[in-house]
């Protein structure tokens, strides 16, 4: 099977100090991955309690240093072998940002998009209400239904202000780190926001990402992924599913891959996506 992994972080995030574009990637073809892409963060806004944490302001990245290590990795792993597989395409490193969707930073990011070139953009919500959920502060005086309901309604704000994206990023990012008994984000409890969202991606050949790694154990909650919100996603006409690790170390790099290509491949779907020079590929399950 034909895998890519189109989320992933190295030395070039501030959180990918355990990897290296070299660690991953050859762990990534050692596994029989067909394709890697590094999107690195880049966030022009850090939540005060997370900036006074972690002295992350903002949190932003060396293009060219990240481009320049690919090209060299790139080289040096094609060296080892040409190929993953019997029948399989030689393995690539692509060049991508995760980019960190943010009102007060619209003109931020629109410059910055402008000035580089990629293979791939991740458009994600880390932060919002001036929060990371990460630390809890953004759970606070909110039930689930609001806390979940108002990231959905900031993402679909923010990615159609956008446009120039090719992944949706972990739609439900904020369910990993919640305090609610309700561990995951259903369809059925917000199906007017999600038709919006699905709809917006279908209709304008975006990618709706599967992150692997919200479904593990979160302090004794395993959230799951809910297969009415990919039945939505096909009924409006989506095809382009991408399967992203968020790796920030080795060892992670299509972590579960199999199981979700199967998962996506049993309610219909026959591809799955990656992006070449923001031109997206479909590669069958």
């Amino acid at each position: 099977m034909t895998l890519y992994d189109n989320h992933n972080h190295s030395q070039f995030s501030f959180d990918g100090k355990k990897t290296s574009v070299e660690k991953s990637a050859s762990a990534a073809k050692d596994k029989g991955l067909s394709g890697i892409c590094f999107t690195d963060h880049c966030d022009f806004f850090v939540p005060p309690l997370k900036a006074a944490f972690e002295h992350l302001v903002p949190e932003t990245f060396d293009v060219r240093a990240q481009q320049e290590e690919i090209d060299r990795v790139n080289a040096l792993l094609q060296e080892t072998g040409p190929a993953t597989g019997p029948g399989q395409p030689p393995f690539r490193i692509f060049k991508g940002v995760e980019i960190g969707l943010q009102h007060s930073c619209r003109d931020d990011i629109r410059n910055f998009l402008s000035g580089h070139m990629f293979d791939c953009i991740i458009a994600s919500v880390h932060y919002l209400d001036d929060t990371d959920p990460f630390y809890g502060g953004y759970y606070e005086g909110k039930d689930w239904k609001t806390a979940y309901g108002h990231y959905l309604e900031t993402i679909y704000g923010e990615m159609t202000w956008l446009g120039d994206f090719d992944i949706l990023g972990h739609y439900d990012y904020v369910a990993r780190y919640a305090p609610y008994p309700q561990a995951s984000i259903m369809y059925r409890d917000f199906s007017d926001i999600f038709d919006a969202i699905l709809e917006y991606l279908a209709h304008n050949g975006k990618a709706l990402e599967i992150n692997t790694k919200t479904y593990q154990d979160y302090n004794g909650r395993t959230p799951v992924l809910d297969k009415d919100i990919l039945l939505r996603f096909k009924e409006f006409g989506g095809e382009a599913i991408s399967l992203g690790s968020d790796s920030h170390d080795p060892a992670r790099p299509g972590d579960k891959f199999t199981h979700f290509a199967g998962y996506v491949r049993s309610l219909g779907f026959r591809y799955l996506a990656h992006f070449e020079n923001r031109q997206l590929k479909m590669t069958a399950i």
